[in-house]
């Protein structure tokens, strides 16, 4: 009798501690997946598109080729703010970068392809005679101040003008560039943007404001640039704003319904 009551307490025992030991691997699963959920929904849309960004840099190659990154950024978010408001067509995949907060002797224009993640063109660039000798640290929006201005560019027609086959810009920043078209600012071929002008100078030869290329690639350039792409000119100069430098609308725009900010510019 004796055994029979221990033989049971014991299978009672095993039995008891077998559901506990369930139960609590069952709780512990729960409890694992909800902090998995909950560390997904903490990783932002800017996070994400922070991270976008970020690959689309590395693929292109970007930083061997020069561009910072900071730059880089701010390039692509005007560029998406421009097209969340249609100032852009939604096809369009090419943005031009010119920083002129580097040298002339560097090569500090970059044609990049966003869609595919590519560099499509990396070359020379002149700044306006206004700004600054090799390196330019003086920026205008006015006329006849042969400066070159900062700011958000949408390109449009191309003519044939004084210095031959041209590409008309519109500027999109108030205050900064939105004289470009009565200031007759556009991209155009120049002998002065070459390795013998720096070899002679020490420094590229200067435009009168406008963003002036090699005759050698001035042809490709503007193919690629024409018909409504975005151009961004950087430099240093810490009163440049725009209201195209919204990272909430560049992320709304990338991701939609990330954010409760809408295309209000």
């Amino acid at each position: 009798m004796k055994r029979r009551f221990w033989g049971i307490t014991c299978v009672l025992l095993v039995f008891t501690i077998a559901i506990i030991s369930i139960s609590w691997k069952s709780e512990t699963r729960k409890k694992s997946k909800k902090a998995t959920v909950k560390s997904t929904k903490a990783f932002s849309a800017k996070e994400h598109f922070a991270q976008y960004l970020e690959e689309i840099y590395n693929t292109a190659q970007l930083s061997e080729a020069g561009l910072d990154m900071a730059v880089f950024q701010k390039a692509v978010t005007g560029y998406f703010n421009l097209k969340a408001i249609n100032k852009v067509p939604q096809y369009s995949s090419i943005i031009t970068i010119v920083d002129l907060a580097k040298s002339s002797r560097t090569k500090r224009m970059w044609i990049v392809d966003v869609i595919n993640k590519e560099l499509v063109l990396h070359t020379w660039v002149a700044h306006g005679n206004g700004s600054g000798d090799d390196m330019a640290n003086y920026f205008s929006n006015t006329n006849d101040s042969h400066a070159s201005s900062l700011g958000f560019y949408i390109t449009d027609g191309v003519y044939n003008g004084k210095h031959g086959r041209s590409l008309r810009l519109d500027g999109m920043d108030v205050g900064f560039n939105d004289n470009a078209r009565a200031r007759s600012i556009v991209v155009h071929a120049a002998s002065y943007v070459s390795q013998s002008s720096i070899n002679q100078l020490g420094r590229l030869g200067r435009s009168e404001g406008c963003p002036a290329v090699s005759p050698k690639v001035a042809k490709k350039v503007i193919n690629i640039m024409k018909g409504k792409s975005v151009l961004f000119i950087n430099g240093n100069d810490s009163s440049y704003s725009s209201r195209y430098l919204n990272e909430d609308i560049a992320t709304n725009y990338v991701y939609p319904g990330s954010s409760s900010v809408t295309a209000s510019l």
